[in-house]
């Protein structure tokens, strides 16, 4: 792998003023919404059949069937797999929702420092020196 240079042989680079890795926040928005609305229709959704469920496996297993016993167990992992499920959109919409705000603050903060570096001279472009700039870049 290489870093900090163009051409070479190995790896990829992006084109030149591409960035790697771009996502706008209304993009970020878009995606948490989604998972917040999946979020919310799982919620009811992948539990509707649970008690029905839990009553038919019972009622088999208590008639002597093995079948109520799998039932049952088949009905357990679903509450497992939609439970899982439920986290990892909770998870994803609490994390871009997170992304985006930082993202935000982030450019607000650099936008302030950028602002303050000092007053300009009459005439001057008002642009920051490379120095500056550059110690905003990790």
């Amino acid at each position: 792998m290489r870093l900090n240079q163009a051409g070479g042989t190995g790896g990829s680079a992006p084109g030149a003023g591409t960035a790697d890795y771009v996502v706008p926040d209304d993009e970020l928005g878009d995606i948490g919404h989604a998972a917040y609305g999946l979020f919310n229709g799982l919620e009811s959704a992948g539990k509707h059949a649970n008690t029905a469920s839990r009553t038919a496996g019972t009622s088999l297993k208590g008639e002597g069937f093995d079948l109520g016993a799998a039932f049952t167990e088949v009905n357990r992992t679903w509450e497992t797999q939609v439970k899982t499920l439920l986290q990892a959109c909770a998870h994803i919409s609490n994390h871009l929702n997170y992304t985006k705000k930082s993202s935000k603050a982030d450019d607000d903060w650099i936008e302030a420092q950028l602002r303050i570096i000092g007053p300009v001279a009459p005439g001057a472009d008002a642009s920051v020196p490379a120095s500056q700039i550059n110690k905003y870049f990790h």
